[in-house]
């Protein structure tokens, strides 16, 4: 498991802007930047429609006061499930990145197999990346919602 300290691996993701596919790399989205990262299991699900991500949206402006580049969700869907969950969640503010095949969060450890629910998807949590690398991961009990909010995050800064 990926831990404070660590330079996040080099990968590619999935995410749509003005309508067109891209494929960002790892190092387009970290590198010499102040991010706040955070992952869900699901878009669309309960938890994670009605807590996790409205969190970041609601204090997104704060966040940019604090230095930070870009907030960025990120989940095992498909790039067009994000990019449809950012819109019906009014998350301009957020990137909606796809880890279409739960690539990044095998890298980093950070992987669950849900079995019928899903398969692999990623565990909650929220970490601060300073230019590529972890500088603090909020990391989920299973099932729980307790430290990966915004308000946890944003205290931390």
């Amino acid at each position: 498991m990926i831990e404070v300290g660590a330079t996040l691996p080099e990968t590619t993701f999935s995410v749509i802007e003005d309508g067109e596919m891209k494929n960002p790399h790892s190092n387009d989205l970290f590198a010499g930047k102040k991010v706040v990262l955070f992952a869900v299991p699901g878009a669309f699900t309960p938890t994670c429609s009605q807590a996790h991500l409205p969190g970041y949206v609601t204090l997104a402006d704060k966040f940019k006061e604090k230095g930070i580049d870009s907030i960025i969700c990120v989940s095992v869907n498909d790039a067009f499930v994000m990019n449809a969950w950012g819109k019906a969640s009014n998350a301009e503010e957020v990137m909606m990145l796809a880890d279409g095949n739960g690539q990044f969060a095998q890298l980093i450890g950070l992987d669950m197999d849900t079995d019928t629910f899903g398969g692999i998807r990623s565990q909650r949590y929220s970490m601060l990346v300073e230019d590529g690398v972890v500088k603090s991961l909020n990391l989920e009990d299973p099932g729980q919602f307790e430290v990966s909010d915004a308000e946890t995050m944003l205290k931390s800064l």
